[in-house]
């Protein structure tokens, strides 16, 4: 492959998307990529600010309200589109979240070990928080050595790289609908078909939780709430 598509889907969380944008589309990348927003019924605030950063970066802004009535989020409807695209365009998809800044090589250096690593199905950049410790949702590797981790655990889609052999060989189109998010899922079909999934506890990337759903902080802040409400209002089913 020599061509990623990166994509991140957006709900309003201005501030970190534009810092998202500017880490990205300022990275250091040797190889072709093209970046696309997807908006999922931002705020109209947010929305015209996403249409300046495109016109100042030249990334993609598609406006979901423009091809769904469906309520966000519309993560599948975003997977389904963005696998198409990437195995369109012989290209490997990379999925980097609104609450995630990456650093300049950090694009590069997945592509890399996309190409090098054994069988790969996904890769994943370490998260952490802004003094560099290992955050949520990569708890579990806090401990690690910084290298390449071929790990059977579920990888998130915070910055993660899904290659294009992976794309071809699993149709987003038969992921549940009922479902909200699917990096469960679909870490474990990966290994499932026989892929190897790789978490580089060596490349880590900034992340910043649930800023565009900030109702999400009480999993942390008062988990009894965020239990009740998630069960109450049918939210954030995986």
């Amino acid at each position: 492959m020599e061509k990623i598509h990166i994509i991140t889907p957006v709900k309003d969380s201005i501030d970190t998307t534009i810092r998202t944008i500017e880490s990205i589309m300022h990275s250091k990348v040797v190889i072709d990529f093209e970046y696309t927003i997807y908006n999922d019924f931002s705020t109209d605030e947010t929305t015209e600010q996403l249409q300046l950063a495109s016109m100042k970066y030249g990334f993609k802004l598609v406006n979901l309200k423009d091809v769904t009535t469906h309520p966000s989020p519309n993560y599948l409807l975003v997977l389904q589109t963005a696998q198409k695209k990437a195995i369109a365009d012989n290209a490997h998809l990379l999925i980097v979240e609104s609450d995630v800044i990456v650093a300049t090589d950090t694009i590069q250096k997945m592509y890399e070990n996309a190409t090098l690593l054994e069988k790969t199905g996904m890769i994943a950049a370490v998260t952490t928080d802004i003094t560099g410790t290992v955050n949520f949702p990569y708890l579990y590797a806090q401990k690690f050595e910084k290298t390449v981790v071929n790990t059977n655990k579920r990888l998130s889609f915070c910055c993660t790289l899904l290659s294009y052999s992976y794309l071809k060989s699993f149709s987003f189109e038969e992921l549940n609908p009922e479902k909200a998010w699917y990096d469960v899922f679909i870490s474990h079909k990966a290994v499932e078909l026989g892929f190897k999934n790789y978490l580089l506890t060596s490349l880590p990337v900034l992340h910043l939780p649930h800023s565009s759903r900030p109702w999400k902080q009480l999993k942390y802040t008062n988990p009894i709430k965020y239990y009740w409400r998630k069960l109450t209002n049918n939210k954030d089913k995986i």
